[in-house]
C-alpha cells in the first residue's frame, strides 16, 4: 500500500465555544507529542508536510550502511581478526576474575536462531551474553521455520525490530546471507553447512593460549572435509600457517575455497589422503565426527570409507610430542578418535570448548561496537 501524506495545521485560537475544554486539551496534548508538531511562543502553528509512512527499504539501508555482520573470517583483514582475538582473551580474564562490572550489553537483547540444534552454540551464545549483561531469546526449529512457514527475508525484517543483535545456526548457507542481506541489526554466522567461523575463532583462541600463537604453526586436520575444514582454510587466506587437510578420496574440501587459501599466499596448504605422513610434526591434530548432523543416513558408508584416519594413539605419536590434540565436539570416541586421545594430557578439548563463549563475546562485542 502507498504510504500516504498529511498536513497536520491547526490554530487553537480558532476554536469554538462550544468546543470542551476536554476536546482542547486530548487535542493539545496529541499535537505536544507529535513529532509533525512545533509550536511558538505566539501560540502560532508551524504546519509540516511528512509522509505518515516512510519506506521500510530506505530506513533499512540507511542502518545497513553501519552495521556489521561475523559470516565468513575473510570478511575481516588480519589485524581486525587478531584484535577480535586480543580482545577475547581480555574479556576471559576480566570474567574468569569474578568482576561482573563489565556489562556493555545492558539492556540488548539476541535473537538466537537454531535451525540445527547444538549444546555448545546455544549454552555459549546465551551465558555469554547475559555474562556481559544482555538477554539471549532462543528460537529453536519449531519455533522459526525459515523458507517454509515463513520467507528468510520476513523474519529478517522482524526480529531486526526486536532485536539488537541475531546469531543463526542453519543447513544451507545462502539463508546465512539472505539474514544479513535484509537484517538491519548484525547477523552472526552459528553455524552453516559451508562454514563454522565461531568454532575456528575459538580454535585459534585455545592455539594462541596454548601454542603460543597461530603464525608459522602446522594445523593438520584428519578426516572430512567439511564445514570446519572451510573455516580453516579462510583462516590460512588472512593469517600464515602450514594447514593439511588429509581425508579419503571424494571427501575433499570444496575446491574454490582450497584455491581462495592458495592464491592469498599467506599460507602453505595442502590436501591429501595420507594421514600418517600428514601429522608428523603438526602442533596441532585436528579431528570432527565422519557424519555430521543431517548426514547420519550416511555414517554407516562413511565409518568403512574413513579407515585409516582415525585420530589413535599411534597416530599422535608419530605427530610427535609436541602435538596438541583438537576436536570441535561432539565427539564419537572409539569411531574418529579414541578415548585415550581424548582424554590424554596433551589433549585440549574442553579449553576450546569453554572458548566458544569467549571468542563469541569478543566477535559480539566488536560487531555491536562495545
Amino acid at each position: 500500500m502507498a504510504a500516504m501524506s498529511s498536513s497536520l495545521c491547526f490554530d487553537s485560537s480558532s476554536l469554538s465555544s462550544k468546543t470542551s475544554s476536554f476536546s482542547i486539551n486530548s487535542l493539545r496534548h496529541s499535537l505536544r507529542f507529535s513529532p509533525n508538531f512545533v509550536s511558538s511562543p505566539r501560540r502560532k502553528i508551524t504546519c509540516q508536510t511528512s509522509s505518515l509512512a516512510p519506506s521500510p527499504s530506505s530506513l533499512d539501508s540507511q542502518v545497513k550502511s553501519d552495521k556489521k555482520d561475523f559470516l565468513h573470517i575473510t570478511d575481516y583483514d588480519k589485524a581486525t581478526i587478531l584484535k577480535i582475538l586480543d580482545r577475547a582473551l581480555e574479556v576471559k580474564s576480566l570474567l574468569k576474575s569474578g568482576d561482573k562490572s563489565f556489562q556493555p550489553f545492558k539492556g540488548k537483547t539476541m535473537a538466537m536462531i537454531f535451525a540445527k540444534p547444538s549444546m555448545r552454540t546455544r549454552v555459549s551464545f546465551e551465558t555469554g551474553f547475559f555474562s556481559l549483561g544482555g538477554h539471549a531469546i532462543y528460537l529453536g526449529p519449531n519455533d522459526i521455520q525459515m523458507g517454509k512457514r515463513e520467507e528468510t527475508r520476513d523474519v529478517a525484517r522482524v526480529l531486526s525490530r526486536y532485536n539488537d543483535i541475531i546469531m543463526a545456526r542453519v543447513f544451507a548457507h545462502q539463508d546465512i546471507l539472505d539474514l544479513a542481506k535484509y537484517a538491519t541489526v548484525p547477523v552472526v554466522n552459528g553455524l552453516t553447512d559451508y562454514n563454522h567461523p565461531c568454532q575456528i575463532m575459538a580454535d585459534a583462541l585455545t592455539m594462541i593460549e596454548h601454542v603460543g600463537s597461530i603464525e608459522g604453526t602446522k594445523v593438520v586436520y584428519v578426516g572430512d572435509g567439511n564445514n570446519i575444514v572451510h573455516s580453516w582454510l579462510l583462516l590460512a587466506a588472512i593469517i600464515p600457517f602450514h594447514f593439511v587437510c588429509a581425508c579419503p578420496k571424494g571427501f575433499e574440501p570444496d575446491q574454490k575455497t582450497v584455491e581462495k587459501a592458495q592464491q592469498a599466499g599467506f599460507s602453505k596448504i595442502e590436501i591429501t589422503n595420507d594421514a600418517k605422513e600428514a601429522v608428523i610434526g603438526a602442533d596441532v591434530v585436528y579431528s570432527d565426527v565422519w557424519a555430521s548432523m543431517g548426514q547420519k543416513e550416511e555414517a554407516e558408508h562413511r565409518r568403512k570409507a574413513f579407515q585409516g584416519f582415525q585420530v589413535d594413539e599411534a597416530l599422535m605419536k608419530l605427530a610427535g610430542p609436541k602435538a596438541y590434540f583438537m576436536h570441535c565436539l561432539p565427539a564419537e570416541r572409539g569411531v574418529e578418535v579414541t578415548d585415550g586421545v581424548v582424554e590424554a594430557p596433551n589433549s585440549i578439548v574442553f579449553p576450546q570448548a569453554e572458548n566458544r563463549m569467549h571468542a563469541q563475546n569478543a566477535i559480539m562485542l566488536h560487531v555491536l561496537g562495545a
